[in-house]
C-alpha cells in the first residue's frame, strides 16, 4: 500500500510528506523549527519539546524553547535550538 501512494504521489506531482503523511522539519538557523504533520506533543518545557510523528518521536533541545504557534497540522517552535533527535 505503501509503494501504491508514493507511486500515486509522485504520479501527480505531489510531495511526499503531504501524500504519505510524513513529518517535514524545518530548522531556520538555531532560532525556529516548524514541524508540520505531527500527531501530538508528548512534553514541553524550555529546554526540551518532544513531539509525536507517524515516524515516531522527534525531541527538539535547547534553551528559551516556545510554542509560538500551534495549529492542527504544525508546530512553530522558537528559542534557541540546541538540536533535534529521532
Amino acid at each position: 500500500m505503501q509503494k501504491l501512494r508514493e507511486k500515486f504521489a509522485a504520479h501527480l506531482s505531489l510531495p511526499k510528506e503531504i501524500a504519505l503523511d510524513l513529518p517535514l522539519i524545518t530548522l531556520t538557523g538555531r532560532r525556529e523549527v516548524i514541524i508540520e504533520n505531527y500527531k501530538n506533543i508528548s512534553e514541553f518545557s524550555e529546554t526540551a519539546i518532544r513531539v509525536r510523528t507517524k515516524e515516531g518521536e522527534v525531541t527538539v533541545t535547547g534553551e528559551r524553547l516556545v510554542l509560538q504557534q500551534i495549529t492542527s497540522e504544525i508546530l512553530l517552535i522558537t528559542g534557541r535550538v540546541g538540536g533535534i533527535k529521532w
